[in-house]
């Protein structure tokens, strides 16, 4: 039988009186990878915020992993939950060696601080190759690329061996090659029989891979459409969301948009 890896149902948070999300029932089942679309200001960080459990929802209820908020030690149950976003990005050490970077992703610290095993080492370097960065072994963080920073993020949220993986805008601001190449590690990373349930973050409809099955598009705090992605992007559809006409051509299974 199917578990929920997320489950909210009628979820809403306000705040200072402005209602930011509104009635989200949402479902992320085991085997499934989600792609979570809006534009900026649509009230997606402010889901992932509510997901991880940094703020209380004003109504309704949120299971993560199995477990009821409200009825679990939120800290611990982050432990499960990998958060790539640029706002990390931002707070590491730009001198910081990139296999230790990594290797502090087990203990979800800044900087490393305690003391690793020679097979923590041996981890980071396998995710390293596996997400096609080993060869930024011994760089320093500050003198690599932004593609190959967020490569190393993942490898680093990986090290604590998540159940559930958020990335959220990995893509933001890379050139069309990095992008690509970022997207290459992603898609083989979610083939892999032990990957963590995946929410990808975005809003850019050709960023969504193939492995997205699922689709949850949000507008203005409210979902708008959600289901399997082939489905959910649909011309009409998107047209609607954007309150504007476009074109959406479907190439090597990616939905690519154009206005119309």
């Amino acid at each position: 039988m199917e578990k929920n890896v997320v489950e909210m149902k009628g979820v809403s948070w306000r705040r200072e009186g402005k209602t930011v999300l509104q009635q989200i029932d949402w479902n992320v089942q085991e085997g499934e990878h989600w792609a979570l679309f809006g534009l900026n200001g649509s009230g997606k960080t402010t889901l992932l915020n509510l997901l991880c459990g940094y703020i209380w929802p004003t109504t309704g209820q949120i299971s993560v992993l199995g477990h009821k908020f409200g009825e679990v030690d939120l800290r611990e149950l982050r432990k499960s939950i990998g958060w790539v976003s640029s706002s990390l990005q931002e707070r590491l050490h730009g001198n910081e060696k990139a296999q230790n970077l990594v290797v502090s992703g087990k203990f979800a610290s800044i900087g490393l601080y305690d003391k690793p095993t020679e097979a923590d080492f041996e981890q980071a370097a396998a995710l390293m190759e596996q997400l096609r960065c080993g060869h930024l072994m011994d760089r320093t963080y500050q003198t690599c690329s932004q593609g190959e920073k967020q490569k190393l993020l993942i490898a680093r949220a990986l090290m604590a061996a998540p159940r559930l993986l958020i990335l959220d805008e990995a893509a933001n601001g890379l050139d069309f090659i990095s992008k690509e190449g970022l997207l290459d590690s992603i898609s083989e990373l979610a083939e892999k029989p032990e990957a963590p349930t995946m929410i990808y973050v975005t809003h850019h409809t050709e960023e969504i891979l193939p492995i997205f099955s699922h689709s949850l598009l949000i507008r203005r705090g409210e979902i708008f459409a959600q289901g399997r992605t082939q489905e959910v992007l649909d011309g009409a559809r998107l047209s609607d969301f954007f309150e504007m006409p476009v074109d959406l051509n479907w190439n090597q299974e990616r939905a690519w948009l154009s206005r119309k």
